[in-house]
C-alpha cells in the first residue's frame, strides 16, 4: 500500500480555540487535572480553570512544571490525579508539559512509578484521557504511536510507547503562542527543522509531502520576512496563527512520515546539556541539511527556493545552496549556528550519539 494512517485525536485549531477545553474534557467526566508548566502567565491558567469551571467541572492543577523537570514529577502527577479522583489530564504548556501529562496519564490508573514504565517492566494497557494544549509550537512526536523520555539516572533518552487514543483531542490556541524576539527564531526554526526531516524521510509519500510542503512554505516565509524586518519574527503581523498552523502541519507530517536523526540527536543532547530543544535543534538543522542536500537534492533545492535561494544550474547546486539561505538566516536573527557556542564538553556527547542513534525511526533517516 501507499500509506495507512490514523490520526487518533480530534484538532482544533485557531484564536481562542482554548474556549473550547470545558466542552472537550466534560466527555470524560466531572474532574479535570490541569499539569500546566511553572512559566505560564496566572491569568492564562486561570483563563482555563474558569472555562473549565463553567462547564461544571472540577479542577485540579499542577502547576510545577519547570523545562529542567524530571520524569519523576510525573509520578507526583499521577498521584495527585489518584487521590482526586480525576477522570482526564490536560497537558498545558510546552514539550517538558505534554510530555510529563502523557506520563502521567500512563501512571496514574496503573498505579506505577515512572522507573517500571521506563524500563518496560510494564505494558500499559489503562490510562487517563489527555487533552493536549501545547504552546510552544511544532514537536515530531505530537501525534506519533511514541515519544522521547528522559531517563533521569542516566541522563539518556527513551522511547515510551503510547496506548491507542492517549489523546483525547489536542487544541492549538495561535493566541498562547507567545515568544519574544530571542526565542521566536529557535522555535521556527525547531519548526523548520522538523518539517525538513520528515519531508526528506525514507517513509515519506504523496500525503506526507503535500502537508509538509504547506508546513515548509510557512516556515521558510516567517523566517525570510523575520529576518529582513528590524522588529523580528515575533513581532510580524499574523506570525501567532501561521507558527500555529504551520507546527500542526510539521507534526502531522511526522506521523505520516517519520522524524529523523536531528530530532533524535536533539532530544538527546538537550538531555544532557544545559541547552533547550529548540536551541539544539536550530544548532543541528545546517550539519543535518547538509547531509540531505546529497540524499534529497530534489528536496533541498526546494527549500532553498522557498528560502529565497536563486535557482541554480543544476538541482544538486541549487540544494546545496539550501545549507547556505538556513545559516544567513541564523545569523541574522543571531540564533548560534553550532553546539560548541553552547559550551558543551565533546565527552557529554558519545553516549548521548549512541542512544540518538539506536532510536527505531532514526533508520527512516536518508
Amino acid at each position: 500500500m501507499d500509506i495507512s494512517f490514523k490520526l487518533d485525536p480530534e484538532v482544533y485549531i485557531g484564536a481562542d480555540t482554548l474556549c473550547m477545553a470545558g466542552t472537550i474534557a466534560s466527555r470524560h467526566g466531572s474532574r479535570i487535572m490541569i499539569a500546566a508548566d511553572n512559566g505560564l502567565e496566572k491569568k492564562t491558567l486561570n483563563r482555563l480553570k474558569e472555562i473549565l469551571e463553567d462547564s461544571k467541572l472540577s479542577v485540579i492543577i499542577f502547576d510545577g512544571i519547570e523545562s529542567e523537570s524530571s520524569v519523576e514529577m510525573a509520578e507526583s502527577v499521577a498521584e495527585l490525579s489518584c487521590a482526586a479522583h480525576c477522570d482526564a489530564i490536560i497537558g498545558f504548556g510546552g514539550q517538558k508539559a505534554q510530555i510529563i501529562a502523557r506520563l502521567a496519564a500512563i501512571m496514574a490508573p496503573m498505579t506505577i512509578s515512572a522507573f517500571e514504565l521506563l524500563d518496560g517492566r510494564v505494558s500499559p494497557n489503562i490510562f487517563l484521557p489527555v487533552i493536549s494544549i501545547p504552546t510552544e509550537g511544532a514537536s515530531a512526536f505530537s501525534f506519533t504511536g511514541y515519544f522521547i523520555v528522559t531517563d533521569p539516572r542516566s541522563r539518556l533518552i527513551k522511547s515510551i510507547q503510547s496506548p491507542v487514543n492517549l489523546y483525547s483531542a489536542v487544541i492549538i490556541d495561535s493566541s498562547l503562542f507567545k515568544f519574544n524576539s530571542a526565542n521566536a527564531a529557535a522555535f521556527v526554526l525547531e519548526g523548520l527543522f522538523c518539517a525538513v526531516e520528515a519531508y526528506c524521510s525514507a517513509k515519506a509519500n504523496f500525503l506526507s509531502d503535500s502537508l509538509l510542503e504547506r508546513a515548509l512554505t510557512a516556515f521558510a516565509k516567517i523566517l525570510r520576512t523575520g529576518a529582513g524586518s528590524a522588529g523580528g519574527i515575533s513581532a510580524q503581523a499574523g506570525f501567532d496563527d501561521s507558527f500555529a498552523q504551520a507546527g500542526f502541519l510539521a507534526s502531522f507530517g511526522c506521523l505520516l512520515s517519520s522524524p529523523g536523526i536531528g530530532a533524535a540527536l536533539s532530544a538527546a543532547v538537550s538531555a544532557r546539556a544545559p541547552i533547550t530543544s529548540s536551541q539544539c535543534s536550530a544548532a543541528m538543522f545546517p550539519v543535518v541539511a547538509q547531509r540531505l542536500t546529497n540524499a534529497r537534492p530534489e528536496k533541498m533545492a526546494r527549500l532553498a527556493t522557498l528560502l529565497g535561494a536563486p535557482k541554480a544550474a543544476s538541482v544538486a547546486d541549487t540544494a546545496k545552496c539550501a545549507v547556505d539561505a538556513i545559516r544567513r538566516c541564523m545569523e541574522i536573527l543571531k540564533v548560534p549556528a553550532a553546539l560548541k557556542e553552547y559550551n558543551i564538553p565533546l565527552d557529554r556527547m558519545a553516549a548521548a550519539a549512541e542512544t540518538a542513534r539506536n532510536m527505531d525511526f532514526v533508520s527512516n533517516s536518508p
